[in-house]
């Protein structure tokens, strides 16, 4: 179940309180104030394209392309999950083995969940791929619970080849490019790093009440809930990750055959 400690915001739910509002001007002042944010909005996209930029002049480093992974037909090689395409991005899906799957990775879910559209990767020849460090038959069932279509496999037995020099239980979203029959990557991320997967969290961040994370720096009154990293409440709901209930609703099974 979730924590229902008697957090600030709470305690003003409990008593009926709504939440503070940003002050009211008129629309000459609100346009005057809108037009200061942009030039720092603009300041960060430029950032964000040279960050980029400096992204794509990375070295890269060799990987073994004959590492194998699980998919639908057995063991196939980490040059086959590209399906003939020269990039390949990874998201390394965290498993907890032995658990139902109202127990799975509410982080992972709520990332892995918001990635739908790949016709237009599949347009700049690149393949995205989910890598789940569970087994195979088990991790199948959750994807197919959750009406994902991404290519999924299990990297339960070489997590820690690909994911060399790194914490390999975390989740890590890899980039990958092939030469031929050689593999190499040359990105990854971790942490926050992946939020570029969720449109979710930044058309929060577009909200006058934000993520409402207790970590953000909001003014006096805003709502904010959901508790800091690890607390797992931001993104789940009764208990489960948020993105189940819908399909529990469906009447779809979430039995992982364990």
């Amino acid at each position: 179940m979730t924590d229902e400690s008697p957090t600030p915001d709470r305690m003003r739910a409990a008593a009926g309180e709504a939440p503070s509002l940003p002050r009211a001007v008129d629309r000459a002042t609100f346009m005057a104030e809108m037009a200061e944010l942009k030039v720092r909005e603009k300041a960060h996209t430029r950032e964000g394209d040279a960050i980029a930029a400096a992204r794509r002049r990375l070295p890269m480093v060799e990987i073994d392309a004959t590492i194998e992974v699980i998919g639908p037909d057995g063991p196939v090689t980490i040059l086959d999950v590209f399906e003939g395409r020269k990039q390949l991005l990874g998201y390394y899906h965290a498993w907890w083995p032995g658990r139902s799957a109202a127990e799975q990775c509410e982080g992972c879910t709520f990332f892995n969940c918001q990635v739908r559209e790949l016709s237009y990767l599949h347009s700049r020849d690149v393949t995205y791929a989910a890598l789940c460090k569970g087994p195979y038959e088990e991790s199948i069932r959750y994807r197919d619970f959750l009406g994902l279509e991404m290519p999924w496999y299990s990297v339960e037995k070489t997590a820690p080849q690909l994911l060399e020099a790194r914490d390999w239980q975390s989740h890590h979203l890899v980039a990958y490019v092939r030469d031929g029959e050689r593999v190499f990557e040359t990105y990854f991320t971790g942490g926050r790093g992946v939020e570029i997967m969720a449109p979710t969290i930044g058309l929060w961040d577009m909200t006058v009440y934000g993520r409402q994370e207790t970590w953000e720096d909001s003014p006096d009154g805003w709502p904010q809930p959901w508790g800091d990293e690890p607390n797992p409440d931001h993104w789940r709901t009764n208990g489960r990750p948020i993105a189940h209930w819908s399909r529990i609703e469906a009447g779809r099974s979430d039995d992982l055959g364990t």
